[in-house]
C-alpha cells in the first residue's frame, strides 16, 4: 500500500507555473486518504477559474498512479474561498464569489468595450458572469448589449438583472434611455448604490463592474461598497491617458483594493497592405511595468466591429480577449495566495531606508530618490527626458507621507508639494545601496558610512 509521503513526494514535483512553487508546499492539496490502493485527495486551487485547472489534474492523477501499489486515483478539484468581507447587512453582492472593477481615470479609452468583451470572455469559459454598469452620466451598456429600454422590474423590493444571451446585466441607462441623467452628486450616489446592492444577481462566479470614469468621492464610496476583490485600469497607450494611470492606483489603494493590472486598449493594429504591426501611440507596456510596478494583462487592438457585445460570441475571433481574461485569472489567484512579506520603508532626517524581506537593508538620500521620479510631471511622457530640473530640489527635501501601494510600490508625498511619484520596488532597489546591518554605524559600509561622516 502506497503511503502518504510517496504521495506527497509525487505531487510535489507539480510546479504552480504563476508562483514558482510545487503544489504541496503551496497547501493545494487537502484531504488526503489512502485505502489500500485506492487514493483520493481534493487539489484546492486560489480561484474556481484557474486556467491550469485541468494540467493540474492530469498531472496529479499521472504522478499518483506512476507510484507502485496505486490502482485507483481520485481528485477533487476546488478553489479556496475568498477571504471574509465586511459587507452591509442587506447586500445582493454576498453570493457573488469575485467582483471586479474596470475602471479608467479619463473618458474615451474604451473601458466600457473592455468591460463588455472582458464578461464575455469569461462567460465563454463556463462560469456565471454579471456586468453592471455604474455610469450614470454617460452609461454604455444598453448600446453595447442593443439592449434599449428592456422591462425593468422589481420582485420582494430587488431589482432583477437583464439577460442578455446568458449575462446578467443591469444599467440606469436600461430605463432612462438616451434622455441625460441632470442629477446631483448625492442623488448620484444614491442610485449607483441601489445598482450594485439591490439588483438580485444571484449566485455568481464574477461580477465585472463598469466603473464612472473619474477618482471622484462617488468612485470612493463605490468601492468602498463593494467590497472589490480587484481592479482593472484600462488606458491608452497615449500620453495623456498614461498620465491619469497613477491617479486610479492611488485612488484604489487608499481603499485597500488591490490594482491587478493594467489593460492598453487601441494599442496596435494589422496593416492589410504592408502586412505588419502598428503601434500608432508608441509600445509602453514596459514602461508602465517599471513605473507602476504592476502587469500590463492585455494589449488590444484597434478593430472595427467592437460596439456589438449583445451575444455571447462577442469577441471569440480576438484571442487578446480570451487572454486578458486567463491573466485576470491568474492575477486573482495570486492576490489571494499571496501572504509575502514586503519591504518596510521609513523615513529619517537623513535618508529613506528599506528592510527588504529577506533580512537585507539599503539606504537612498532625500534628493537622489525625488530627483529620480518618473512621474509625468518629471519625466516627458514622449521622449522619456527629464523635465525636472535636480537644482531645483531644496537642499532639505524630505517625505511628508509614504504610501504603501499593494505589494508593488510606494506612493511619497514630498516637502515641496510633490506627490504623483510612485516608486516600485525594483526603482527603490536601483537607487538604494546596500547598507551594513551593524549596532555601531559607523561600522556599516557605502551610504551608511557617507551619511555618518557627513554629520561628524
Amino acid at each position: 500500500m502506497p503511503e502518504k509521503t510517496q504521495v506527497l513526494a509525487a505531487l510535489s514535483t507539480i510546479i504552480d507555473p504563476d508562483f514558482g512553487r510545487d503544489i504541496v508546499s503551496l497547501g493545494f492539496i487537502k484531504n488526503l486518504e489512502i485505502e489500500g490502493g485506492s487514493v483520493s485527495f481534493a487539489i484546492e486551487l486560489t480561484t474556481p477559474a484557474c486556467p491550469v485547472k485541468e494540467k493540474f489534474h492530469s498531472d496529479a492523477e499521472a504522478a499518483v498512479r506512476a507510484i507502485p501499489g496505486v490502482e485507483h486515483v481520485s481528485i477533487t478539484m476546488t478553489a479556496m474561498a475568498p477571504k471574509a468581507k465586511n459587507k452591509p447587512a442587506s447586500n445582493t453582492l454576498d453570493k457573488v464569489k469575485t467582483v471586479i472593477a474596470v475602471s479608467s481615470c479619463k473618458g474615451g479609452v474604451g473601458k466600457s468595450t473592455v468591460a463588455a468583451f472582458l464578461a464575455r470572455a469569461i462567460q465563454r469559459e463556463g462560469h456565471a458572469v454579471g456586468l453592471l454598469d455604474l455610469d450614470i452620466y454617460g452609461p454604455s451598456l444598453p448600446t453595447l448589449m442593443q439592449c434599449r429600454q428592456p422591462e425593468v422590474y422589481m420582485r420582494q423590493n430587488l431589482i432583477q438583472p437583464v439577460l442578455v444571451d446568458g449575462l446578467k446585466t443591469m444599467s440606469l441607462g436600461f430605463m432612462m434611455g438616451d434622455k441625460p441623467a441632470v442629477v446631483r452628486g448625492p442623488i448620484v450616489s444614491n442610485y449607483t448604490m441601489q445598482l450594485l446592492t439591490q439588483t438580485e444577481w444571484g449566485e455568481l462566479d464574477y461580477l465585472i463592474i463598469d466603473m464612472p470614469p473619474g477618482t471622484g468621492d462617488i468612485q470612493l464610496t463605490l468601492v468602498q461598497q463593494a467590497n472589490l476583490d480587484g481592479a482593472i485600469i484600462v488606458t491608452t497607450p497615449h500620453a495623456l491617458s498614461l498620465a491619469d494611470v497613477a491617479r486610479g492606483i492611488l485612488m484604489f489603494e487608499t481603499v485597500h483594493v488591490p490594482v491587478l493590472g493594467v489593460v492598453e486598449n487601441m494599442a496596435w493594429f494589422d496593416c492589410g497592405k504592408c502586412s505588419e504591426r502598428h503601434f500608432p501611440f508608441g509600445q509602453h507596456g514596459k514602461t508602465l511595468q517599471e513605473r507602476f510596478g504592476i502587469p500590463t494583462l492585455a494589449e488590444l487592438p484597434i478593430r472595427g466591429g467592437l460596439s456589438l457585445a449583445s451575444t455571447k460570441a462577442a469577441g471569440e475571433d480576438i484571442a487578446e480577449f480570451a487572454q486578458l481574461a486567463e491573466q485576470l485569472h491568474r492575477a486573482i489567484g495570486v492576490r489571494r495566495l499571496s501572504e509575502e512579506e514586503q519591504p518596510k520603508v521609513e523615513a529619517q532626517p537623513d535618508a529613506i531606508y528599506i528592510t527588504w524581506p529577506d533580512g537585507s537593508q539599503s539606504a537612498v538620500g532625500h534628493k537622489t530618490l525625488r530627483a529620480s521620479c518618473q512621474c509625468a510631471l518629471c519625466v516627458n511622457e514622449y521622449t522619456n527626458e527629464p523635465i525636472l530640473d535636480p537644482a531645483t530640489i531644496p537642499a532639505d527635501i524630505h517625505p511628508k507621507e509614504i504610501q504603501p501601494l499593494g505589494n508593488y510600490s510606494v506612493s511619497i508625498t514630498w516637502s515641496d508639494g510633490h506627490s504623483s511619484g510612485i516608486f516600485t520596488w525594483e526603482h527603490l532597489r536601483k537607487h538604494s545601496e546596500e547598507i551594513a546591518p551593524a549596532t555601531d554605524p559607523t561600522q556599516g559600509s557605502g551610504f551608511w558610512k557617507r551619511l555618518v561622516g557627513s554629520k561628524a
